[in-house]
C-alpha cells in the first residue's frame, strides 16, 4: 500500500529517507556499552545483602554461612557506657530478640539467667568466671536487656501504649544495669521510627489481605475502565462536536447567570446602611465576607463577568471556523485509530521498556551503593596515638596497638574504600542517573515517533485506508529504529541534560534548607523555575519534532525548526485545537474514572443489593476502591495519550497539506472530504478520497 505521490519533491511519510544524526546514534551506542560496563563492574563489587541483612561489629552478616553468626538472623546492640568521644555500640547477631528485662549484674549470680544472657553476648565471651565489671568494660555483654521486637532483622524496644501510658514489656521503668531506674520514655525517641515502621508493616499486611480477596474484582473494574475508554474514543467520532458546543453554551449560560446574580445583589443592597462605602475607604479586611456587603464589590464582579462574556462571544464569532476545524480533526483522529487499533496497545510496549530502564537503573544504583568495603578503625577509652586509624581485625590482637593501648578495640566503623574505584563511585552514580534519564526519554521518543509515523501514513494515504501500509504501526517502528535512532538519541539527550540539571538543583535546594543565605535560596528558586519552564518547552518541541521526523525523515534540528515555525505560523489554530482537545480529554477522564470509581464504591461497600453477598469482606474498603480509581486513570491516560498523539500528528499533517498543496492534479489535498468542505477546498481532476 504505497501512498500516491503527486508532488515529486514530497518525500512522504514512508519512503525516500536515509539515516539521520549518525553521530548521536554512535554516541548513544557507546554510552550504552559504557553503561553495561558500569553495571557489570557494580555487580562484581556490590553486595545488596548490605542493604537487607544486618551486620555485627566485624561487618559479618547475621546468618552468614561459614561464620560464627551462621545460626543468627537478627542484630542487637551493646551500648557504650563511656562519655563521648566513645566507640560505637557493639553490634551482636542473635538468634532471637530478648523478651524480658534483665541486667548482667542480676544474671551473674543465677546460672539459669546467665545461660539465657549468653545469647546476647559477643562470641569472645567464654568464661562466666570473669568479673562482671571486666565483662561490661570489655563490652562482651550488654549491661541490660530490654523486651524487644524484631523488625527488618533488627531488635527494637517493644514500646506500646496502654490507656495513654507508655510501657515496654508491661513496665514503665527499667534498670539500666548501673543500679539506676530509668523511665521507658527515654527509649521512646530511639524507637519511635521503628514503631512507626512496625505499625506500617501491620497496615501493609491488612492491605495485602484485602488484595488477596479482592484482586479478581479489581481486574474486572479495570477491564470496565478499558472498555469505557475505548467506547468514549469511538463515540468522539460522532459526539465531539456536540460535547464541545454544549460546553461552550454552558460556559456562556453560567457567566450570564453570574451577571444576573451580581446585578440582583447590587440592586438589593441599594439604600442599606454602609453599602455605599468604597473599597478604597474600607481598606484591607481579613474577614472577606465584609466585602460582600458593599455595592461596589458586586458592581466590580458584574463588570468582570460582562467583560469575560463579551470576550468569549467575540472569540466564538471570529474563531468559529477554527473550532469547527478542531472538531473535524478530532473526529478524523477517531477514524485513524479505528483503522490502526493496534496503536491503543502500543503504550504497553513503551511501558515495558520503561520498566526495564527503571529496573536496570535501580539495580545498578543498589550495587554501586553497596560496593564499598568494610572499614575498621581503632577505638579506645583512654589516650592512644592510634585512635581513629584503620585496622584489620585478623591481625589486630598481635599488633603493637594492643601493647601500647591495652583497652583499644578494632571495630567496624563504616563501608568505604581507598581504591580508585571507590573514589569515583559518586561519578559512577551520577553517570547511572544520567543514563537512566537518557534511555527513558529515548524510549518515550521511540513510542512517540512510532505512533506519529503510523498516523501520518493514514493521513498521507490518498485513498484511505486502501493506500495505507499493511501493518502501519510495525512499519513505523522499523523506520524509527532503522533510520532515526540518532535523531531520537539527540532529542532525548537534550532533555536528559536539562532533567539532570533539575535534579542537581533539587539536591542543592535540599542541602541548603537549613542555610541562612536568603540570596542563595532566591537564586536557586529562580533557577529551578527557569529549568522547569525549559523542560516543558523542550518536551513540546521534541514531540512536534518527532512528528516531522516521522513525516519527512529529516534530522532532529531541521525537524524541530520546521515544526516550530509551522506552529508559529498557525498559532491561533494551535491554541484552539489544544484547548478543545484538553477539554475533551479532561471530560473523558472525569467520566471514566468517576463512573468506575462510583461503581467500585457501591460494590465494595455492599450497597448494591443484587451483588451484596458477592462483595468480599475487607479490612479497608478504600484499598480496592483507590486501586480501581488509580488504575482506571492510568488506563484512560494511556488511551488518551495515543489519541492526543494522533490529533497532534494529523494537525501537523493538515498544516503541511495546506502549505504544500493547492488542490491541482499535480498537488492534490490529502485531507479528508469533511475538512475540504469545511475549508471550501476541492481537488481538481481527482476524485474525492
Amino acid at each position: 500500500g504505497t501512498p500516491q505521490k503527486y508532488d515529486p519533491t514530497f518525500k512522504g511519510p514512508i519512503y525516500d529517507r536515509g539515516c539521520t544524526d549518525i553521530v548521536c546514534c554512535v554516541l548513544l551506542v557507546v554510552a550504552i556499552v559504557g553503561y553495561v560496563v558500569v553495571g557489570v563492574v557494580a555487580w562484581t563489587h556490590g553486595d545488596p545483602r548490605k542493604v537487607i541483612h544486618p551486620t555485627d561489629s566485624r561487618g559479618q552478616f547475621c546468618g552468614q554461612q561459614g561464620t560464627p553468626n551462621e545460626s543468627t538472623t537478627r542484630r542487637s546492640k551493646v551500648p557504650s557506657m563511656t562519655a563521648p568521644p566513645c566507640p560505637p555500640p557493639v553490634q551482636i547477631c542473635v538468634s532471637k530478640c530478648p523478651d524480658r528485662y534483665m541486667t548482667y549484674m542480676t544474671a551473674y549470680g543465677n546460672p539459669a539467667s546467665l545461660q539465657y544472657y549468653r545469647n546476647f553476648c559477643t562470641p569472645e565471651f567464654r568464661s562466666a568466671q570473669k568479673a562482671p565489671l571486666e565483662v561490661l568494660r570489655d563490652k562482651e555483654c550488654p549491661a541490660m536487656l530490654i523486651p524487644s521486637t524484631p523488625l527488618a532483622r533488627r531488635c527494637f524496644p517493644a514500646i506500646q501504649a496502654k490507656k495513654g501510658v507508655i510501657m515496654v514489656g508491661n513496665e514503665t521503668t527499667y534498670d539500666d544495669g548501673q543500679g539506676r531506674r530509668r523511665n521507658v520514655t527515654e527509649l521512646l525517641e530511639g524507637a519511635k521510627k521503628a514503631n512507626v515502621v512496625l505499625e506500617t508493616r501491620q497496615l501493609a499486611m491488612k492491605i495485602f489481605e484485602d488484595y488477596t480477596v479482592s484482586w479478581y474484582w479489581i481486574i474486572i473494574g479495570l477491564v470496565i475502565a478499558m472498555v469505557a475508554s475505548l467506547i468514549f474514543i469511538t463515540l468522539l467520532r460522532f459526539l465531539a462536536g456536540i460535547m464541545v458546543w454544549v460546553m461552550i453554551v454552558m460556559v456562556i449560560l453560567v457567566l450570564g447567570y453570574g451577571i444576573f446574580h451580581c446585578y440582583m445583589e447590587y440592586a438589593k443592597l441599594k439604600g442599606e446602611a454602609g453599602s455605599d462605602v468604597s473599597l478604597t475607604d474600607l481598606g484591607f479586611q481579613t474577614d472577606l465576607r465584609v466585602y460582600l456587603h458593599l455595592r461596589q464589590t458586586w458592581l466590580a464582579f458584574m463588570i468582570i463577568l460582562c467583560v469575560l462574556e463579551l470576550v468569549i462571544v467575540l472569540l466564538l464569532i471570529f474563531l468559529r471556523k477554527r473550532i469547527l476545524i478542531a472538531i473535524a480533526l478530532i473526529k478524523e483522529a477517531s477514524r485513524a485509530i479505528g483503522h490502526i487499533m493496534s496503536s491503543l496497545l502500543f503504550p504497553l510496549c513503551t511501558f515495558f521498556l520503561l520498566c526495564l530502564c527503571i529496573a536496570y537503573w535501580a539495580s545498578t544504583a543498589v550495587f554501586l551503593s553497596t560496593s564499598n568495603e568494610a572499614v575498621y578503625k581503632v577505638f579506645n577509652e583512654s589516650a592512644c596515638p592510634f585512635s581513629g586509624q584503620t585496622c584489620k581485625p585478623e591481625t589486630f590482637n598481635t599488633s603493637n596497638v594492643t601493647k601500647l593501648c591495652p583497652d583499644a578495640q578494632c571495630l567496624f566503623a563504616f563501608y568505604g574504600g581507598e581504591t580508585a574505584y571507590h573514589k569515583y563511585l559518586i561519578v559512577l552514580q551520577f553517570f547511572n542517573v544520567f543514563m537512566f534519564f537518557w534511555l527513558a526519554n529515548f524510549v518515550i521518543a521511540l513510542g512517540q515517533v512510532t505512533l506519529a509515523g503510523a498516523f501520518a501514513s493514514y493521513y498521507w494515504a490518498f485513498k484511505k485506508p486502501d493506500d495505507m501500509p499493511a501493518f502501519p504501526l510495525f512499519s513505523a517502528f522499523g523506520r524509527a529504529l532503522r533510520y532515526h535512532t540518532g535523531s531520537l538519541a539527540f532529542g532525548s539527550l537534550v532533555l536528559a541534560i536539562v532533567q539532570v540539571i533539575r535534579v542537581t538543583l533539587e539536591y542543592l535546594d535540599h542541602r541548603l534548607k537549613a542555610a541562612e543565605n536568603k540570596f542563595a535560596k532566591f537564586l536557586l528558586s529562580c533557577l529551578k523555575c527557569c529549568f522547569w519552564c525549559l523542560e516543558k518547552f523542550i518536551k513540546f518541541l521534541n514531540r512536534n519534532a518527532y512528528i516531522m521526523i516521522a513525516i519527512y525523515g529529516t534530522n532532529f534540528c531541521t525537524s524541530a525548526r520546521n515544526a516550530f515555525f509551522l506552529l508559529m505560523r498557525n498559532i491561533i489554530r494551535v491554541a484552539v485545537l489544544d484547548k478543545v482537545t484538553d477539554f475533551l480529554f479532561f471530560l473523558g477522564k472525569l467520566l471514566i474514572v468517576g463512573s468506575v470509581g462510583i461503581l467500585a464504591f457501591f460494590f465494595f461497600t455492599q450497597r448494591i443489593k443484587l451483588v451484596q453477598d458477592t462483595a468480599p469482606p475487607l479490612n479497608y474498603y478504600w484499598v480496592p476502591i483507590l486501586t480501581v480509581i488509580v488504575g482506571s486513570y492510568l488506563i484512560a491516560h494511556g488511551f488518551f495519550s495515543v489519541y492526543g498523539m494522533c490529533v497532534d500528528t494529523l494537525f501537523l499533517c493538515f498544516l503541511e497539506d495546506l502549505e504544500r498543496n493547492d488542490g491541482s492534479a499535480e498537488k492534490p489535498y490529502f485531507m479528508s472530504q469533511n475538512l475540504r468542505k469545511l475549508l471550501k477546498k476541492t481537488n481538481k481532476g481527482q476524485p474525492d478520497a
